[in-house]
Order: structure tokens, then sequence, then C-alpha cells
């Protein structure tokens, strides 16, 4: 592979923070906050793949969150029935497949049925694949799929639970951004991202441009990956 070729990351993850301190600098409600960031969303999508991006995956709601109040959740899920309703027409005809992991069983079953929709909708998608994190935690994935070879009498290898996992569809992750001045994974793809480059950028999430994407990008293009050898 050439080195141009090396220099992007076939599989970005994002974790998109910083949507309610957004709102409430501007004394919004944090709903307000949560929409800029679908829209910031939305937009940064079609840049990430112009870069040539293969996989994407965007962390959207975690299982943790459902801890939140009431009302935020239900805010939540008026987003995510916007954002199934209105954008799977322009994903398809991107040829952006479009794939959600996490438990769904989280969900109401009308935003359920609208992922699935979604995801038959999109299917054939071969530009990309764009992975929406929902109801989501790595520890949690990691568990069920452990489970799942317990059950099954079998035992597990690094390829096979990869395989395994919510995400078992694609690469492991080359680099991973996350938005909102924390310095954390917080229980976002812990085994997915074990050789990840990460950055961490002091924007909240609706400020992160595109320009600060590819900003990222070169900062990735710099590193050298070594994957533990010399």
């Amino acid at each position: 592979m050439a080195e141009a070729e090396r220099s992007v990351p076939r599989h970005v993850a994002i974790i998109m923070d910083g949507n309610g301190r957004w709102a409430k600098k501007r004394l919004l409600p944090r709903a307000m906050g949560h929409r800029a960031g679908l829209r910031r969303m939305i937009s940064l999508i079609g840049h990430i793949f112009s870069r040539g991006v293969e996989y994407c995956t965007l962390f959207a709601l975690s299982a943790e969150n459902f801890a939140r109040p009431a009302e935020e959740i239900e805010a939540l899920f008026s987003l995510f029935r916007e954002y199934f309703t209105q954008n799977v027409a322009e994903l398809e005809a991107q040829g952006i497949r479009l794939i959600v992991i996490g438990d769904r069983s989280l969900l109401p079953a009308d935003i359920q049925g609208a992922i699935s929709h979604a995801e038959e909708a999109t299917g054939r998608g071969a530009r990309g694949t764009l992975a929406l994190a929902i109801g989501y935690g790595a520890r949690q994935d990691l568990v069920c799929a452990c489970n799942k070879f317990v059950r099954e009498g079998r035992e597990a290898t690094q390829e096979t639970l990869a395989q395994s996992l919510s995400t078992g569809t694609m690469p492991e992750v080359d680099l991973l951004i996350r938005t909102g001045k924390e310095k954390r994974l917080s229980n976002f793809l812990l085994f997915e991202a074990a050789y990840a480059e990460l950055i961490f950028s002091e924007k909240l999430f609706p400020d992160f441009t595109d320009r600060d994407f590819d900003g990222a990008l070169a900062e990735y293009a710099k590193r050298e990956r070594r994957f533990g050898k010399l």
C-alpha cells in the first residue's frame, strides 16, 4: 500500500461530546444543543466520506445515558425519529451503508422499526459504512459476545471475539476523535480501538468543523503506527 493511502485512516470513530454544554453556554435548553449536534453530524458525515474514509462510527447515545432525565431522553428520541425518516434517502443516494450498534431494546418500537428500514434501504451502499452507536456500551458488547462463546462451548480467540462484537463487520478503529474537552473513552469501542490513534478536541461537538476534522486527519498522517513493533 502506498504511503499516501496509509495516511488516510480506514476507520474513524468520533465521540460527539459537548452538545449539552454548547447549549448551556448560550443559555439554551439542552435539547437545542442536541439538535445543533445533529445538524453538525449530518453535514460532517458527507465530509468524512469525501476524504476517503471507508468506515465511520459515531457515538450518539450510550447505554449509561439512559439514566439522564426523561425529558432529555425523549428529546433525543425525537431527533432519532427525525434523522431516520429524513436522511436515509440521502445516505442511499451517496452509497453509504447505515448500521446501528447498541441495545435496541432500550429504544421505542417505532425507532427500532425506522432503524431496520434504514439499514435495509442502505444495505447495498458500497462507498462506505456509517455506524451509529445508540444505547451502546463497549463492556456490555464484550460481555454479550463472551456469553455467546460460553453458551456454544467454544473458546474465543482475538479474531473470533472481534467478529462476534456488534462491530464485527468492520475493521479495527484507526483514528478515534473525542470532542468536548474530555479525555477518556467512556466505554466506547474499547476492544476495537486498542491501537487507534487518539485525538482530543477542545471544541464542543456543534462547533467541530470540517476543517477541524481535516486537522485531525493531518495529525494522524504524521504519526508512526508500529503496533508494538520497532
